[in-house]
């Protein structure tokens, strides 16, 4: 039998071992699944709200041992990782706050002798696949949307975070959920494109890589069953030569660093209007050098290590590359002694003099470094912003809404942010675009992504 062991970024130790689900427990899984989603899709909304609300309870009461896990499985410093658990119950109470009216029937305009109307009806049994970088906040997106609409769900979490997955389940048993509306399954890469052809699953949910993305497109190709992905990014964030330029450089630099910038809507490459950059570059330095690098569970650290070695080398090959090409650094990295070769720690890193033929401006890094162009004016920013394979999100910052818009409405991204960054509201869409994915989360269009419409014809007697 295949296990898993969670490996602790900070130093090596093992935090969790645990096995793989055997076949019995999956067909197990996908049978309970199925038919418990019967009897819940018939329980008024206001039920499964209630239900919910007791794990998010749950979810309140246990916060300091599940930010604890959080920082010792994934990475992130410990006084940061609570507020992934109060940014799950802000998602799902939201979600929960509109979740009747989102689910009511939709009646068409009246004619005389009918009665028309629109039902939204579950799909089934939902598979979530959840990924390490925001195990908790990424997997209730899927999660609390498909429960509400009257789904079943099967979640499977990334092997970093397998602990998350179970605190899902211990959160759902609490509120007294009825047995299989809700499970995990510790999966294998060849279980879970398995499980994404099994006829019994009715929807999958993907957040990850692109490449990740596309092994499950390839698994659910001709089996005509919808599939959400949140992808991959390179988010942009343009500086206006009209911007708070110490606020926007102390904002930008903590979405580009925040979760040692494994966040798929972090800043990861930067234009500045040429009248403003060097103001800007000052800051952004400054802000960055105050950065504490070290283990997660150190309470004055604010820049934890990286997931894995592996991907802190992924970062040190791009910088270096782009250094060979002329890019200038302007960060010390020997002010961070943690950050070694080898190691899963990394230096914030600053690029300057970079252009898009480098990686580290066109790829995806998911690391703590940021490259930053100097720019003439909105439409060199545009046309840089908008030349990249990715479209998840992009900020602009300015003092004039006006040119915000004007630029929005042209920026290839499923949200534009102004004088803000690496955010996610629960009231509005979470898409992307390109190869950052497709489909609807949240807000109360997330709920067509689980649901299909069911029309109502009804001639009156």
């Amino acid at each position: 039998m295949d296990r898993i062991n969670i490996i602790s970024p900070s130093d090596g130790s093992t935090v969790a071992t645990r096995d793989v689900a055997t076949d019995n427990e999956i067909n197990n899984a996908l049978e309970k699944a199925q038919l418990a989603q019967k009897n819940w899709q018939t329980l008024e909304v206001e039920a499964r709200i209630e239900y919910c609300q007791k794990a998010m309870d749950w979810f309140e009461n246990n916060k300091d041992v599940l930010a604890q896990g959080i920082s010792e499985q994934m990475g992130r410093p410990i006084q940061y990782a609570q507020g992934e658990i109060s940014g799950l119950i802000e998602r799902a109470q939201y979600m929960m706050s509109i979740a009747q009216d989102a689910l009511a029937d939709k009646p068409a305009t009246k004619q005389q002798g009918f009665k028309r109307f629109i039902r939204p009806t579950p799909l089934g049994t939902c598979f979530i696949i959840a990924p390490w970088n925001y195990p908790y906040l990424t997997a209730i997106n899927g999660v609390i949307t498909a429960l509400l609409a009257g789904n079943s769900v099967l979640l499977k979490h990334s092997a970093q975070t397998l602990l998350c997955a179970e605190a899902f389940r211990d959160a759902f048993n609490a509120s007294g959920l009825p047995k299989g509306v809700f499970q995990i399954l510790h999966l294998s890469h060849y279980q879970t494109a398995e499980l994404v052809q099994e006829p019994k699953i009715k929807f999958v949910s993907f957040t990850g890589s692109v490449n990740g993305g596309k092994a499950i497109e390839l698994a659910a190709a001709g089996l005509f069953k919808p599939v959400a992905l949140e992808l991959g990014g390179k988010d942009a964030a343009y500086v206006r030569q009209d911007a708070n330029v110490i606020s926007a450089a102390e904002n930008i630099a903590d979405g580009a660093f925040f979760n040692s910038g494994q966040s798929c809507c972090g800043i990861e490459r930067i234009y500045v209007h040429e009248q403003v950059f060097d103001e800007f570059l000052a800051a952004m330095v400054k802000t960055t050098k105050q950065l504490k690098l070290g283990p997660a569970l150190n309470s004055d650290t604010t820049l934890g290590p990286m997931v894995n070695a592996k991907s802190a080398a992924f970062a040190r090959e791009q910088i270096k590359h782009a250094l060979k090409q002329g890019a200038i650094n302007h960060i010390d990295e020997q002010e961070f002694p943690l950050s070694k070769v080898g190691s899963c720690y990394l230096a914030p890193h600053i690029l300057s003099n970079v252009n898009h033929s480098m990686a580290i401006m066109s790829e995806e890094s998911f690391a703590p470094v940021v490259g930053i162009m100097k720019v003439k004016d909105d439409e060199e920013a545009l046309k840089l912003i908008n030349d990249s394979q990715y479209g998840l999100t992009a900020s602009i910052w300015t003092k004039n809404e006006e040119a915000m818009q004007e630029l929005a409405n042209q920026i290839e991204t499923g949200t534009v942010f102004m004088n803000r960054c690496d955010y996610l509201d629960p009231a509005l869409a979470w898409v992307g675009i390109k190869d950052s994915g497709r489909g609807c989360a949240l807000s109360y269009l997330g709920f067509g992504q689980v649901t299909r419409p069911k029309s109502f014809h009804i001639r009156e007697a």
